[in-house]
């Protein structure tokens, strides 16, 4: 008997990938993906006296922080993430805003590979990126979490 309730392969969590100004970046995680609208509540009172609530969808949508998971480069001086988060600190965001702030995709795969899905992030720039803790008693590869604050998220397919 068919599952009527299943009729199509679910997005696997593991098979994406990051875009950022047309350069793929490998990377282990990614969350954040919100897509969110403010909501506008208003007070009034009804005809009996009474306190009503009315909540209503407001025009502003909210742009989440993506967090961003990657095995912590051998080089960071090469790396185009941290060359980008030096320039930023070194520079600041009003220097060359233009240059500073970075449009991307991350790109989500069905069970074949072929592209299901599309999140695209809009003037992006790194905030924060923090090293996993190291310790003689651990093998585990040390990782990165990479913030990006953004301007806007979309989801396009």
């Amino acid at each position: 008997m068919p599952n009527d309730l299943i009729s199509t392969d679910p997005i696997v969590a593991q098979n994406f990938y990051l875009e950022i100004d047309g350069e793929n970046i490998i990377l282990s995680g990614v969350s954040g993906l919100d897509v969110e609208h403010d909501v506008v509540t208003i007070q009034q009172n009804g005809p009996t006296g009474r306190m009503q609530i009315v909540k209503t969808r407001g025009n502003t949508q909210k742009a989440p922080d993506l967090t961003i998971t990657r095995m912590a480069p051998s080089d960071a001086m090469a790396d185009p993430i941290w060359k980008w988060f030096i320039a930023i600190r070194d520079k600041g965001l009003t220097m060359d805003r233009a240059s500073a702030r970075k449009n991307g995709s991350i790109v989500l795969y069905d069970t074949s590979f072929v592209e299901i899905g599309r999140f695209n992030f809009i003037k992006g720039w790194p905030s924060k990126i923090a090293t996993d803790a190291v310790s003689t008693e651990s093998s585990e590869a040390v990782k990165e979490t990479i913030t990006l604050v953004i301007e806007r998220l979309d989801r396009v397919k």
